[in-house]
C-alpha cells in the first residue's frame, strides 16, 4: 500500500492543472453474465505548463469487480510535439504513435483503485486517438475477467521452509526490490550491483563501506528507476538508519564510503540521493526528478565526492524551499545533527561536473553551504526556469563554502520563476570561525539573466573577505543582464 501523503500527490499533479481530456474506456466482454470484471477508466490531465511544454498523466481507474492484470495505453501526439520523458511505465514509440504498459507494481488494478504514470512532452500537443488495451479511450473494448470455476479441495503436504542465502560474488544481479535491498544490506568490498530495468519501489539503504583500492558498485540503465514512497515509522531526533523508520530517501548512503553509483534513477522519493558520512562516493550519468526536497546531498563530511555527467529536474514538489538540485555541507543551524567533524559538516572538496540542473529546481540548483572548502563547479548547464524565490532561492548557485572554483558553466533564465543574481556568494557567521563566503573563484562561466537577473555574479560583501578576496576573471561573460556581469572589480 502506497504511503505517499495526500500532500505529496497534491504536488506531483501540480497547482497549474488545466482542464483535463477525459478518456473513459467502458470494457465489456463475452462470457456468463454472472463473471467478475474489470471495468477500467483512462484519464488524461495535464498536470504543469511551462514554457515549451508541459506535464502530463494519465489516471487508470477500476470500476469493475474484478482486478485487472495489466493495462496499456496507446495514443498519438501531433508533429512538433514529443514525449521527453516518463516513469511508472514502460515507454515504445513508433514515430508519433506512443505506447504506455504497466510497469512491474502498477498492473494490477482492484476494484475501486486506481494506478497511473506521468510523462514530460516537449511542445503543445496533446494525446489523441487514446485506446487502452487496445480498445477506444472513448468507447468499449475487452475486459480482464476472473472467470467462475469448481471449487476444488485437494490435500497437500505441508510446505518446506527455506533460507535464500543473501547476494554474493563478485557480482550481483538484481531485479526486484526485495533482491536490492538484500544486495546494500550485505554489499562487500568491490562487490558490483547491477541493476536491470524496471521499477523498484521501497526504501533502499546501505551501511556498508568500499575501500579505496575495492570501491563498491550500484549501476543501471536509466530505466532502473528507485522510488520511495516514504517517510514512515518515527524518525529519530537526528536522521541515521533505524529499525521501523522509513526516511522515505531514493537511496541513502549513510557511513559507507567508496561507493560507485552510475546510470540509473531515482524519482517520487522525499529526497533524491542522500550520501552521509560517506566520502570518495562517485555519482556518474544518474538521473533525479520529481522529488519533494532536494535531489543529491552530500551530507555530514562526504568529502572528496564526485557528481558528474548527470541530469536532474523538478525538484521541491513538496517544500520549494528545500528543493536545491544538488546541496553541499549543511547549514550551520543543523550541524548539532552534521557536525561530525569538529562540529562542522566538512563536506570538502566536493567536484560536481557536467550536469544537466533544471528546469524545475525549486530551490538553488547548487547550494554551497558554509564550513565547506575547497571544490570545483565546472561544466555544469543551469536552466533556471522554475526557481521559486522561497527561502532566499533566487540563484543558480549561492556560495557560503570557502575556495571554490567556479568555471566553465552555462546558466540561463526564463520565466517562470523568481531570479536576482546568476551567482551569489554570501558570508555566514559561524562557530567554529571559518571565512565562509571568501576565497571562490568564477573563470569563463556564460550567463543569460533572460532581462531578469541583476548581475551574473553579486558579492555580498568585499570587507569580510579581504584577507581571502573573491575573484571574478574578466572571462565570465554575460547577456540580458539588468546591472552587468558583477559587483566587484574584475581580474584580468
Amino acid at each position: 500500500m502506497s504511503r505517499r501523503s495526500p500532500l505529496r500527490r497534491a504536488a506531483f499533479l501540480g497547482a497549474a492543472t488545466v482542464a483535463a481530456t477525459v478518456a473513459a474506456v467502458a470494457l465489456t466482454g463475452g462470457g456468463p453474465a454472472q463473471a467478475a470484471a474489470a471495468n477500467l477508466s483512462a484519464t488524461f490531465a495535464q498536470t504543469s505548463v511551462w514554457t515549451g511544454g508541459y506535464g502530463g498523466e494519465y489516471t487508470i481507474a477500476n470500476r469493475g469487480d474484478a482486478a485487472s492484470t495489466g493495462w496499456t495505453v496507446e495514443f498519438d501526439l501531433p508533429a512538433g510535439s514529443s514525449v521527453s520523458s516518463s516513469w511508472s511505465s514502460v515507454k515504445t514509440q513508433s514515430g508519433q504513435h506512443y505506447k504506455f504498459t504497466n510497469a512491474g507494481f502498477n498492473g494490477t488494478v482492484k476494484p475501486g483503485a486506481t494506478a497511473s504514470f506521468g510523462f514530460n512532452v516537449a511542445g503543445a500537443g496533446v494525446p489523441a486517438a487514446c485506446t487502452i488495451n487496445g480498445a477506444s479511450c472513448a468507447g468499449g473494448g475487452p475486459v480482464t475477467t476472473t472467470p467462475t470455476t469448481p471449487t476444488t479441495t485437494t490435500t497437500t503436504p505441508p510446505p518446506t521452509t527455506t533460507t535464500t542465502p543473501p547476494p554474493s560474488g563478485d557480482t550481483v544481479n538484481v531485479s526486484t526490490a526485495a533482491q536490492l535491498q538484500a544486495a546494500l544490506a550485505t554489499a562487500v568490498p568491490g562487490q558490483a550491483i547491477k541493476l536491470a530495468a524496471g521499477t523498484y519501489r521501497g526504501s533502499f539503504v546501505t551501511t556498508k563501506a568500499g575501500t579505496a583500492a575495492k570501491p563498491i558498485t550500484l549501476s543501471g540503465p536509466t530505466g532502473a528507476i528507485l522510488i520511495n514512497d516514504g517517510p514512515s515509522g518515527d524518525a529519530p531526533d537526528c536522521p541515521v538508519p533505524t529499525a521501523g523508520w522509513d526516511s522515505g530517501y531514493g537511496l541513502w548512503l549513510s557511513g559507507a564510503p567508496y561507493w560507485n553509483l552510475t546510470g540509473f534513477t531515482v524519482q517520487e522519493a522525499k529526497k533524491g540521493i542522500v550520501v552521509d558520512n560517506s566520502p570518495h562516493t562517485t555519482i556518474d550519468g544518474v538521473n533525479v526528478n520529481h522529488v519533494d526536497e532536494e535531489a543529491v546531498h552530500f551530507r555530514r563530511s562526504s568529502a572528496d565526492s564526485v557528481l558528474k555527467n548527470s541530469t536532474i529536474t523538478y525538484t521541491g514538489l513538496v517544500q520549494p524551499g528545500y528543493g536545491e538540485g544538488v546541496y553541499l555541507g549543511s547549514a550551520n543551524s543543523n550541524w548539532a545533527c552534521h557536525g561530525n567533524s569538529g562540529g562542522v559538516d566538512r563536506g570538502d572538496r566536493i567536484q560536481v561536473l557536467d550536469n544537466r540542473i533544471g528546469p524545475f529546481i525549486a530551490a538553488e540548483p547548487i547550494d554551497v553551504k558554509e564550513g565547506t572548502t575547497g571544490g570545483l563547479i565546472r561544466g555544469n548547464t543551469f536552466d533556471g526556469r522554475g526557481i521559486s524565490g522561497e527561502n532566499s532561492a533566487d540563484s543558480w548557485i549561492d556560495v557560503k563554502g570557502i575556495g571554490y572554483t567556479i568555471e566553465n558553466n552555462t546558466g540561463t533564465f526564463a520565466p517562470p520563476g523568481v531570479f536576482a543574481n546568476g551567482y551569489e556568494n554570501h558570508n555566514t557567521s559561524t562557530s567554529p570561525s571559518f571565512d565562509n563566503g571568501c576565497g571562490n573563484v568564477w573563470r569563463n562561466n556564460k550567463s543569460d539573466l533572460g532581462g531578469v537577473g541583476a548581475y551574473a555574479i553579486k558579492i555580498s560583501s568585499v570587507s569580510k573577505c579581504a584577507a581571502n578576496p573573491n575573484v571574478v576573471y574578466a572571462s565570465n561573460t554575460v547577456t540580458n543582464a539588468t546591472s552587468g556581469l558583477t559587483n566587484i572589480t574584475v581580474t584580468p
